[in-house]
């Protein structure tokens, strides 16, 4: 399967079983769902998950990455170190939908204590369905890129 249709999973441990099921669901999709774990319960770090996934995406390894831990953003911030990764967290279908039209987001970072399992799973088609708009938003996303390099 090519890096277009590959996405990369990780998570602390509190998202686990979300991020188990979010694999699941997205492969029945079609998608290739690349999940770098972790896969037992003990304790572990999310900056160093959400920069393992972030280096998949920036790579070009994987097409985007789905991210997650309690509240999605911790996670989140540390994905977003990695030079040419847009992540954002979000807890509903807009924001989603709109992080990848507006601000072609690359990678998702959900919250499993936040949101529960059919809504995540929403949020992910929300996400995937989308496009990157272009146009002004293209400008933006340059604006976005440009801070990275200062």
């Amino acid at each position: 399967m090519t890096a277009s249709k590959r996405i990369v999973l990780s998570s602390d441990h509190a998202a686990i079983a979300l991020r188990q099921a979010i694999a699941e669901h997205i492969t029945a999709a079609g998608w290739e769902a690349v999940d770098i774990g972790p896969t037992t319960p003990e304790s572990t770090h999310y900056p160093k998950h959400g920069q393992a996934a972030a280096e998949k995406v920036a790579s070009g390894d994987c097409a985007l990455g789905i991210i997650l831990c309690g509240t999605g953003q911790g996670i989140m911030m540390a994905a977003n170190k990695v030079k040419g990764i847009r992540c954002g967290v979000c807890s509903d279908t807009f924001s989603a939908r709109m992080i990848r039209q507006h601000n072609d987001a690359n990678i998702l970072s959900l919250g499993a204590r936040v949101v529960g399992e059919g809504l995540a799973l929403d949020i992910v088609d929300a996400f995937l369905e989308a496009e990157f708009e272009g146009g002004r938003h293209a400008t933006r996303v340059d604006m976005i890129e440009a801070v990275e390099e200062a």
